[in-house]
């Protein structure tokens, strides 16, 4: 996670991609990636122009279909080690059945990837007899945490990202560590072990703090990607043979030398990045929605990640943004824990997904700002809080389903108004409108391979800074959850088409999905 590193649980760390970071009052810089946005996405005005969607204007769903399908597991969490059992409990025969139900909902019916790692890849070990613990160790891993995590694993059909402490620099801790996991946990679970968390910290934050108050950094301050590469090839030395990840850094002048590393590094199975848009990394610096739904915190973030991820895949391998949230450092109150992350995270991964990029993982800490579930058990029953941006994950999973392909959508763009399509491989067509503005929307939809009836069902709150009062077609999974399911009264409404379009209003800060049989 984005965090300060000497207060792990109160004021998180910097991490963002640095030239792909939005502070407040700053643009962003560096965007690589394609052009061709008009392809798939028509919205944001990129010069600021004004808004020329007029009332049923229309918006044209074309056949052509754009990039590749969605990858099965695209979307997914990213935890802390510690959250393994905050989350999931300590009883491996009885994990939390919301938060299984939860994370399984963003992959419903496909393999999926969840990371475990962050900052507390770097601050936990298994136990190494005859060796004193670290000074930056603060977390024990035991054969009762391997059970629980092999039992997620399970629970979810899913394959997990490890991480392997690095800064401790010690080829003993890491096999230690790693054999521990592959022997408890089993390889057919495992994805890849993921070496370090955000190296380019390393000679920055202190690692550990001495009686005297002294901070001592895991590496010298000159400590380059360079020094991060050998480091990276000392400990994969130490490790049994599974495929690795790396080199998990938010850097973009780190990542400058991703080429190289790839080359010299070929157990990399899978080229894993973080990425944050925006931060509040101290009291001068403030976020608010207008930052987060800029063309920078957005498309702009999704092509810097795109120019890493062609690089991967000339080496022929997949990239995930294995670390991602709305706001670094621990985030903002009263944005990060509010609806408009909901409306930035559906969007944001849209862009992802249309570039290439071959998976998402949402970092979620309990007890902070970017979680976006928290959990606890009360008499031997779990329930589970849902934040507002989880919401705009959801509508993410029931639009691009594994296997749907994103569709052509062209038409007059405006200020705050972003419009997707797919078709999924059921036959459906699924049209997403996301208003992030301050006024209603309205627009005609010609979707040319679609015909018959439409479904709309619409994400909804408050307000852009509301904490509850989610709504999803109506349905919630209110401030608590036992279950893990939407419940509640369905408000999904039958649209029928009108000269050979569809009319679609859209409130201001809320998002609606259609949904019809492609013809």
């Amino acid at each position: 996670m984005s965090r300060i590193r000497a207060c792990w649980t109160t004021a998180p760390r910097l991490l963002f991609l640095s030239l792909a970071a939005v502070a407040v009052g700053a643009t962003l810089g560096g965007c690589g990636g394609g052009s061709g946005t008009a392809l798939v996405k028509r919205g944001k005005a990129i010069h600021g122009g004004t808004d020329s969607i007029a009332r049923g204007q229309a918006l044209t769903v074309g056949q052509g279909v754009v990039g590749s399908a969605v990858p099965a597991g695209f979307l997914g969490l990213s935890i802390e080690f510690p959250g393994v059992e905050d989350y999931a409990g300590e009883n491996p025969a009885a994990l939390d059945p919301a938060f299984v139900r939860l994370i399984r909902d963003l992959s419903p019916g496909q393999e999926g990837v969840l990371r475990i790692g962050g900052d507390s890849t770097d601050w936990t070990w298994w136990p190494v007899p005859h060796m004193s613990r670290p000074g930056g160790i603060r977390y024990d891993l035991t054969e009762d945490w391997v059970k629980v995590a092999q039992a997620l694993a399970k629970a979810l059909d899913d394959r997990l990202i490890l991480g392997i402490n690095l800064e401790a620099d010690s080829r003993r801790v890491a096999a230690a560590e790693a054999h521990a996991l592959l022997s408890g946990i089993g390889s057919k679970w495992i994805d890849a072990f993921e070496i370090g968390n955000e190296p380019e910290l390393y000679g920055t934050f202190g690692w550990y703090t001495t009686k005297g108050g002294q901070h001592i950094p895991g590496r010298p301050r000159d400590y380059d990607f360079q020094d991060f590469a050998s480091d990276f090839s000392t400990i994969a030395g130490a490790l049994p043979r599974v495929s690795l990840a790396g080199p998990d850094s938010g850097s973009a002048p780190w990542l400058q030398d991703l080429g190289g590393f790839l080359s010299d590094e070929r157990r990399v199975g899978v080229v894993t990045v973080h990425a944050y848009p925006t931060k509040h990394c101290s009291p001068s610096q403030r976020v608010t929605p207008a930052d987060l739904f800029s063309e920078a915190a957005s498309r702009g973030l999704a092509e810097q990640v795109a120019s890493y991820a062609a690089l991967a895949h000339r080496h022929g391998l997949a990239l995930r943004v294995d670390e991602i949230n709305s706001v670094s450092c621990g985030g903002e109150q009263g944005l990060s824990n509010a609806f408009a992350p909901a409306l930035w995270a559906l969007d944001v991964l849209f862009q992802m997904e249309r570039l290439g990029i071959n998976g998402v993982n949402f970092h979620t800490n309990p007890h902070t700002l970017n979680q976006l579930i928290g959990a606890r058990e009360v008499h031997g029953t779990w329930q589970a809080e849902v934040e507002p941006e989880y919401y705009g994950l959801i509508m993410f999973a029931q639009a691009a389903p594994a296997g749907s392909r994103l569709l052509k959508v062209s038409g007059p763009t405006a200020r705050g108004f972003d419009s997707w399509a797919t078709r999924a491989p059921d036959g459906q067509i699924h049209v997403v409108l996301i208003n992030e503005g301050a006024a209603a929307k309205s627009v005609r939809l010609r979707i040319t391979s679609g015909r018959g009836p439409a479904t709309l069902v619409r994400l909804l709150a408050p307000s852009l800074q509301a904490k509850s009062g989610v709504t999803l077609g109506g349905q919630t999974l209110g401030s608590e959850t036992s279950t893990g399911l939407l419940a509640g009264s369905s408000t999904a409404t039958t649209v029928a088409p009108v000269a050979g379009s569809y009319p679609v209003s859209v409130p201001a800060g809320s998002a609606a999905m259609l949904t019809l049989t492609a013809g």
